[in-house]
């Protein structure tokens, strides 16, 4: 029985620590990753990543994107993606350099060298969804520019990753035509389906004579689509969002966000939060120290430039333009799995792999009050010339 201790510790500390940090002037997520850190193996202790609270986090990080494609304004993106590819090109080119030039420096061999560059290529803003939506600007052209660059920075990750394990790692199994297409083969079925499935879908188990039938519904949708994504070799996050955006364009999406949003917050989304701070173990990092903090500041720096330099050649405002580049810093439970796919092909060297994790999980904690900072910033601006 103490994984009820566990929820009941997570669940009473992140909102501590969430009203704490808003207090502070700081976003809310802010403090519930910082608790994870405390709560933790690196801390106190109290709260273990076991099996019980990976499988709550993995429903919290898909249930806030499903709530944020349910949120998003669907005619924005489809105006803004020349802007969010450029993002997401520039988040990965500078990132790459970044994350090799770091590793090359402390006399890290090549191959492990191009990995940590692939490794900081990532970006995870499930974490910025949170400061977007607290912040009410997740309809922004930022928000909707950080969230359609967040997906086109998957699929080329993920390619990436593919061409290195296949060339480095001896999987010479990996056909990149295959990936690619598998690829495409997604995002045409999600597109068919939320056209034309999901609204048929939603509207007939809608109507059966049981208890929250719609809602249910939306959740298997969320949960099918996330599915389909992890076996087509994406991240189970773009399925969720794309599960949120197709169930926008229905009657039922105001009632499905009004009925989900409560138990995602109450119980599921704590968990992630808290979960990505559990990462950390401060175990032998003092040897390495000049390491992890030069590759932390090469992970923050590259991606907040590349991201930005993406934005400000689309048409964006400086501010803007790094408020986009601060919103893609995060490379959270993404940048996690890459970490440890590298680890078991032995693409990271197993003495780096806790380094690399401290530098992940610094890239989450220094994303959400960046943000913040740029689109107050912005609003204020905004606020003064009226």
């Amino acid at each position: 029985m103490t994984f009820i201790w566990t929820l009941a510790l997570i669940l009473f500390f992140t909102k501590v620590a969430g009203d704490l940090s808003v207090r502070l002037g700081q976003p809310s997520v802010l403090g519930k990753l910082l608790i994870g850190i405390i709560l933790g193996p690196a801390v106190l202790g109290w709260v273990q990543n076991d099996e019980f609270v990976h499988y709550l986090s993995e429903i919290g990080v898909l249930l806030l994107m499903f709530l944020a494609g349910l949120e998003t304004d669907l005619d924005q993106l489809k105006r803004n993606w020349k802007s969010a590819f450029a993002v997401a090109i520039g988040g990965i080119i500078l990132p790459f350099i970044g994350g090799y030039g770091a590793a090359a420096a402390f006399g890290l061999d090549t191959s492990f060298a191009l990995f940590m560059g692939v490794v900081f290529s990532a970006t995870s803003v499930s974490i910025s969804v949170q400061v977007l939506k607290d912040m009410d600007r997740l309809n922004s052209r930022e928000g909707t520019t950080i969230l359609g660059a967040a997906v086109v920075d998957d699929v080329l990750v993920v390619i990436l990753l593919a061409v290195m394990m296949s060339l480095l790692g001896g999987d010479t199994e990996t056909s990149i035509g295959l990936l690619i297409g598998k690829k495409a083969i997604f995002f045409v079925a999600v597109a068919a389906a939320g056209w034309l499935i999901v609204p048929w879908f939603m509207k007939l188990l809608g109507k059966m004579k049981v208890t929250e039938p719609v809602v249910t519904t939306a959740l298997v949708v969320c949960l099918g689509f996330s599915y389909f994504a992890e076996i087509m070799g994406m991240a189970g996050i773009i399925g969720a969002f794309a599960a949120g955006l197709a169930i926008s364009q229905t009657d039922v999406r105001d009632k499905v966000e009004h009925k989900i949003e409560p138990i995602a917050y109450a119980v599921f989304v704590p968990v992630f939060f808290v979960s990505i701070g559990l990462n950390v173990s401060f175990d032998g990092v003092l040897s390495q120290i000049g390491f992890v903090v030069v590759l932390t500041l090469a992970a923050v720096v590259t991606k907040l430039l590349g991201g930005a330099l993406g934005a400000r050649l689309t048409g964006f405002n400086t501010r803007s333009s790094f408020a986009i580049g601060s919103g893609m810093i995060s490379r959270g439970e993404v940048a996690l799995i890459i970490a440890a796919a590298g680890l078991e092909s032995k693409l990271l060297a197993q003495e780096y792999f806790t380094s690399v994790v401290i530098a992940v999980i610094v890239t989450t904690l220094v994303a959400p009050p960046l943000l913040k900072a740029f689109l107050s910033q912005g609003k204020k601006e905004t606020t003064d010339n009226k």
